[in-house]
């Protein structure tokens, strides 16, 4: 292996984190200027300028950035490897940032990891929200639950966690007030609720008779960002709503909801874990990852089985 490949990345790693050659240059007992020549050579091998040099500051640049989240997950998995043949236990340690779809992870998730990351002192967790595709590797993050299909990446490992189910429902209190509801068609006359997705057709994932799914066209009245909302609002009688099961469980025992067109409803959508491709598996990854295999085999009523 070409070790000069390696040259000037400590010092980059260092004068960015600082922003300053001045400061990096103290903790590697250099000068200054051996830093910031160091950091040159490296962005000419490169073909790219990773930072923009101020006499007050240093800042990094977009492929800056890039490239020192690269750095420093590299750094952080050798590390790892490093400790584990230490130790001879490959205890899960260092920060891991999973991104969690939003209603799903804040109420089965997070809960879990916050649990898991009780039991390892040394796991420390950065959690974010969202259902927008990431660039993991680009992004730093180094695990994302999603629920629907995936497109293929061979950057990416996945694991099936199980599948959502989604049904039709609304407040007893709306249907009384509405037209019939005798199929799918009519979902162009009432007021549905859908999340909102920018640029993206109004419509809902329903079989046919044969069990295909279609995506089929509804009269949007209400549109909301958050699964939370759309159920508050299906609970408040504003309309129909295609929602989760894992969502919708206890206000369907309870009799809060009732579910409508159940013959053509029960679409369902995938759950994964996935993770960047890596020969070496770290530990404070490895563990989540069997944590949530474990969680989805216990929970079926809210992973549908797998």
């Amino acid at each position: 292996m070409d070790t000069l490949q390696f040259d000037g990345i400590p010092e980059f790693i260092l004068a960015a984190q600082l922003g300053s050659f001045t400061a990096a240059a103290l903790q590697l007992g250099v000068t200054s200027s051996a830093v910031g020549k160091s950091v040159s050579r490296l962005e000419k091998r490169l073909g790219i300028k990773l930072l923009h040099r101020t006499t007050r500051k240093l800042n990094l640049t977009h492929e800056g950035e890039v490239y020192l989240a690269s750095c420093l997950r590299i750094m952080e998995e050798l590390r790892g490897v490093e400790g584990s043949f230490l130790s001879g236990v490959a205890e899960p340690k260092g920060r891991l940032r999973i991104d969690l779809p939003a209603a799903f992870g804040r109420r089965h998730i997070a809960p879990m990891l916050i649990a898991l990351a009780r039991r390892y002192a040394q796991l420390d967790l950065t959690i974010t929200f969202g259902e927008r595709k990431v660039d993991m590797v680009n992004d730093g993050i180094d695990l994302a639950v999603r629920i629907g299909d995936l497109r293929d990446d061979p950057e990416l490992v996945a694991r099936r966690l199980g599948e959502q189910r989604l049904v039709i429902c609304a407040a007893p209190q709306y249907l009384q007030a509405a037209a019939p509801l005798q199929s799918k068609a009519d979902l162009l006359v009432h007021d549905c609720i859908i999340g909102w997705r920018s640029g993206l057709r109004k419509t809902w994932l329903l079989t046919n008779a044969k069990g295909v799914v279609e995506e089929q066209e509804v009269r949007v009245r209400h549109e909301f960002g958050d699964g939370e909302v759309m159920l508050q609002a299906t609970l408040d009688g504003a309309g129909l709503c295609q929602l989760p099961t894992w969502l919708v469980a206890e206000h369907l025992r309870s009799g809060a909801l009732v579910t409508v067109l159940d013959d053509c409803a029960g679409a369902t959508m995938p759950i994964h874990v996935i993770w960047p491709h890596t020969r070496y598996v770290q530990p404070k990854v490895r563990v989540v990852v069997d944590a949530l295999l474990a969680m989805a085999e216990q929970h079926s009523e809210v992973f549908g089985g797998r």
